[in-house]
């Protein structure tokens, strides 16, 4: 049978490559950390760790069990401050995990009406590309995350995923009415190598390939180059609510570019309660906003 002590410490070993440090977070001794690895060896009837020169490697078996104990560990301890919660020592806690401009328009209002009614719960943001708040809720190290998906499939990967809204999508330049065709010569902006598919997606339908210029990350950087007469190039709508610059148009793209937002948590309903407060506050967040709607012209736009 395992013991959830032994996977604590194959999951702390595998976190931190090194039986030392291992101890050090976990305030055992070495000796300790050892004894637990080989009764968890026992246990399991698998070798899990090897010695390589002075440090340790974790054997194919090892690795698996490993992540495993991770979520393990991480489902154990969420359980442990929800419950301690729910037995009224006026604690919780609730991490959140979402993409940049989720975190800076979303979030805010939320975590505000969620402290006005539960002081006492804490908040954890971590800002973090969909693909890493995914594995996050998977290790048990969050327990929501706002994700995005460019398209209505919905997959089946053990994640529970609630639609939040439609975030349209807008094609930003210097002058207004503008189209992806109006810019297959012109020069484009866009981010790095990992996170530019979306952008290609959209000009591919279009009929080109973006001759992509400038690359940024960065929206008010991406902005001042358009409004410098740099560029152009595509941007969600919550990036625009959160920053919207003088001299840039916002043209939004038809409907089948738009991203759809869903929050999303690991396993089965009910949720802890302080999990449940704050996507309440969530909800009332989405509810009371309104994408749908052109982002308005800045003074002093060109065009």
């Amino acid at each position: 049978m395992l013991d959830i002590v032994r996977l604590r410490v194959l999951a702390a070993v595998a976190a931190h490559g090194s039986v030392t440090e291992a101890a050090k977070t976990l305030h055992y001794s070495q000796p300790s950390i050892s004894h637990h690895l080989a009764r968890l060896e026992a246990a399991t009837g698998a070798k899990l760790i090897q010695r390589v020169g002075r440090g340790i490697r974790l054997t194919p078996e090892g690795e698996l069990l490993a992540r495993r104990a991770a979520e393990i560990v991480g489902r154990v301890d969420a359980a442990g401050a929800e419950l301690a919660a729910q037995l009224g020592l006026q604690t919780g806690r609730v991490r959140l995990t979402a993409f940049s401009s989720a975190l800076s328009v979303l979030v805010p209002p939320a975590a505000m009406a969620l402290a006005q009614s539960y002081p006492n719960i804490e908040l954890h943001l971590a800002d973090a590309h969909p693909t890493v708040a995914q594995q996050r809720l998977r290790d048990g190290s969050a327990d929501l995350a706002i994700v995005h998906r460019y398209d209505d499939a919905v997959p089946e990967d053990g994640i529970r995923y609630s639609y939040l809204l439609d975030d349209p999508m807008y094609l930003l330049s210097r002058r207004p009415g503008q189209t992806l065709a109006d810019h297959r010569d012109s020069a484009w902006i866009a981010g790095c190598e990992n996170c530019r598919g979306d952008l290609l997606r959209f000009c591919e339908a279009a009929g080109f390939s973006p001759r992509i210029t400038y690359t940024s990350e960065d929206i008010v950087v991406e902005q001042a180059f358009i409004a410098a007469g740099l560029g152009v190039t595509t941007m969600p709508g919550l990036a625009l609510h959160s920053h919207h610059a003088d001299g840039v148009v916002a043209s939004e793209l038809p409907a089948e570019f738009r991203r759809r937002i869903y929050l999303a948590a690991f396993g089965e309903p009910p949720d802890p309660p302080a999990t449940t407060a704050f996507i309440a506050a969530l909800r009332t967040t989405t509810d009371a906003l309104r994408l749908e709607e052109t982002p308005s012209p800045k003074s002093g736009q060109s065009g």
